[in-house]
């Protein structure tokens, strides 16, 4: 299958089979595909937690607002977080990263407010977003990407300072009765016409 193939036929999870196990090699498939992420200057600002314990995807699926009977039923939830202590993860530039790299971003960091730095910093976890969710579905998998979390709740229970969660994605096997799969709703998107302008 191609990859417009693999798009035309993705859809958003809304009910999951609580039976069906993910196969340990593709989480760990995930976890790789997730990391190779590009950002911007390679500055790779992120953390993701991968929770696959039902007793903490129990916890985090409580303070996920509409988002609670999915979490609990898909096999897997990845958070995605930013660096939000900009102390700790310049630590991390300095390490990590080599000196081009630390150059380019200290130079950025220099020249921007430190509240636009962050929103810099959590614009390029949207990006390991969009490649989660095409992975996913690349492996087989259903997906949901969810903004409803609380983020402050999410960094309590898991015991997270420098970096704050943004978002989450529940992965597993859609239910056969999921009324937002693609036989039963076809997918719905605004004209090519109106979004795509070619010059």
């Amino acid at each position: 299958m191609n990859i417009l193939e693999l798009i035309q036929k993705r859809y958003t999870a809304k009910k999951y089979n609580p039976h069906k196990e993910i196969p340990q090699e593709k989480v760990e498939a995930l976890k790789e595909i997730l990391r190779l992420t590009p950002s911007s200057i390679n500055i790779q600002p992120w953390k993701f937690t991968f929770v696959q314990n039902p007793e903490i995807k129990e916890k985090l699926a409580a303070v996920s607002m509409h988002n609670k009977e999915k979490i609990n039923q898909a096999k897997l939830l990845v958070i995605f977080s930013a660096a939000d202590d900009l102390d700790a993860f310049q630590k991390v530039v300095d390490t990590e990263l080599p000196q081009a790299r630390r150059d380019w971003y200290n130079q950025i960091k220099a020249s921007m407010p430190e509240a636009d730095l962050k929103i810099w910093l959590s614009k390029q976890v949207y990006i390991a977003l969009g490649v989660g969710l095409t992975a996913s579905a690349s492996m087989g998998l259903d997906s949901t990407a969810m903004e409803g979390i609380e983020s402050d709740k999410y960094m309590e229970i898991l015991d997270m300072s420098a970096y704050r969660p943004l978002f989450a994605m529940a992965v597993g096997y859609g239910s056969e009765d999921d009324v937002n799969q693609i036989h039963f709703t076809p997918k719905s998107r605004r004209s090519i016409e109106n979004i795509i302008e070619t010059i």
